[in-house]
């Protein structure tokens, strides 16, 4: 079974189709791109799979359970991580806390647990932490942590936020745009973490980017969206040698 399946995706506002008959099977483990040009619709599609909007047409499954009419919490909680085009952070909180924060959704303890701290809250708490810290480190960052986030350099943001998704433990990553607005050195340790994530927590990754280094280096099969369609699908080899994609989007681009 793949880990998830959209049949048919199509979506409207108002009057114009911004997705159309949109299908996709990203299967355990497996890294999946998403390029295309600005206005393509790439967004829009992490944003219907997501909750954030409702598709108008098709369906979405994740392990088989069907998406359509979840809240994004709920989809969250399922197993769908992701990070945001323009990162959504809390201007005035930590960079540990904001860890912390997204995982509140797997502490038990409840309202009693928090009224009377209780040792399983005690308990619940020091894991949490415990395991904020870990997904730090893992993204460098570790070293900011009762920083608050808006004071960090911008790369060190990006991945605050890619700490944060992770601390739900999804089965699959969503990335947008994971390395905007990052120099070269900055991105090519973003690339790293990137294929050490996916490496040890076994995750699928399903990404959008213009960085063709990112795209080609990183993922196993691609996606080419132009004015809400699938023009072409295939490895980075393909991709980058079919006319289609040439023609309405990579142009002479290379990968460098």
């Amino acid at each position: 079974m793949s880990l998830l399946e959209i049949d048919r995706m199509t979506h409207y506002f108002g009057g114009l189709r911004a997705v159309h008959n949109y299908d996709l099977d990203i299967n355990p483990g497996q890294i999946r791109g998403l390029i295309g040009p600005n206005g393509a619709g790439k967004t829009t599609i992490f944003n219907l799979i997501t909750g954030i909007y409702q598709p108008t047409e098709g369906k979405i499954f994740l392990e088989g359970s069907e998406l359509n009419g979840r809240s994004p919490h709920e989809i969250a909680s399922m197993g769908i991580g992701r990070t945001f085009q323009n990162m959504l952070l809390w201007r005035h909180m930590t960079v540990l806390e904001h860890v912390k924060m997204a995982r509140y959704s797997k502490l038990s303890y409840g309202l009693i647990g928090a009224f009377f701290g209780t040792a399983r809250r005690h308990r619940e708490e020091a894991e949490s932490e415990e395991k904020a810290y870990y997904l730090l480190k893992r993204m460098g960052v570790d070293q900011f942590a009762d920083q608050i986030v808006i004071n960090l350099p911008y790369g060190a943001q990006r991945r605050v936020e890619m700490a944060r998704a992770l601390s739900m433990e999804p089965k699959i990553l969503f990335l947008d745009e994971p390395t905007a607005g990052m120099n070269p050195e900055e991105l090519v340790q973003m690339m790293e973490i990137i294929r050490n994530i996916h490496k040890d927590l076994h995750l699928a990754i399903f990404l959008i980017e213009h960085r063709m280094k990112v795209v080609m280096e990183l993922c196993e099969r691609i996606q080419t969206l132009v004015f809400g369609e699938v023009i072409a699908e295939g490895t980075p080899e393909e991709i980058q040698n079919n006319p289609k994609v040439i023609d309405a989007y990579l142009g002479k681009e290379t990968v460098e």
